[in-house]
Formats: structure tokens, sequence, C-alpha cells
């Protein structure tokens, strides 16, 4: 089994940062691709970013510019730096890995408000 514990989530203004991490622990021989999704209230879970194992990244349009993912392998932990946040990006973030199967974190909510 495969553990993923996500952290860094809280209240921040609008213009405001917050740094994600979600580290996996567990049976882990080497882990795939990683990244986020994001569930705002009402709405479907959503594709934020994703990065390889090579740390080739991707991003959805609407965080081009604002959002960055990196990966420390050695550490089985992803991160996500959100700059320039905006009420809009309010959702639980989940970060996932693919060892073999996917596996998923629990969330951590990320609120952007004034």
């Amino acid at each position: 089994q495969v553990q993923l514990v996500e952290s860094g989530g809280g209240l921040v203004q609008p213009g405001g940062s917050l740094r994600l991490s979600c580290a996996a622990s567990g049976r882990i021989f080497s882990i795939n691709a990683m990244g986020w999704y994001r569930q705002a209230p009402g709405k479907q879970r959503e594709l934020v970013a994703t990065i390889t194992s090579g740390g080739t990244t991707n991003y959805t349009d609407f965080v081009k510019g604002r959002f960055t993912i990196s990966r420390d392998n050695a550490k089985n932990t992803v991160y996500l730096q959100l700059n320039s946040l905006k009420p809009e990006d309010t959702a639980v973030y989940y970060c996932y890995a693919v060892v073999r199967l996917y596996y998923w974190g629990r969330g951590t909510q990320v609120t952007v408000s004034a």
C-alpha cells in the first residue's frame, strides 16, 4: 500500500502565496507521475498540474504562470507553489501518485479570501 499525506493549505488573502507538499510512503519502488487536482464546492474535481519522474511538467491553463509543480524523488514528495492566488482558487487540493496504480491523498483546504 501507498499513503499520501498533503500539507501546507490554509487561509490566504488574494494575491498571496502558499506552498503545498505531498509526501508518499509505504511500499514504493519507484513513483511515475505525480500531480495535483482540486475540487471547489459544487464543482467537479479538476486537474491542476502534473510532473513526470523525469521532471516534465504540465499545467492547466488557469494556473499557468502562477503555480509551479516540483518534486523531490529522494523524498517521494511533490510540491505545488501557489502564487498570485485568487478567490476562485479556493478548493480542496488533492495530490496523487502513480505507483502502478493511482493513489490519492485526503486533500488540503486552500481558502483565498480577504
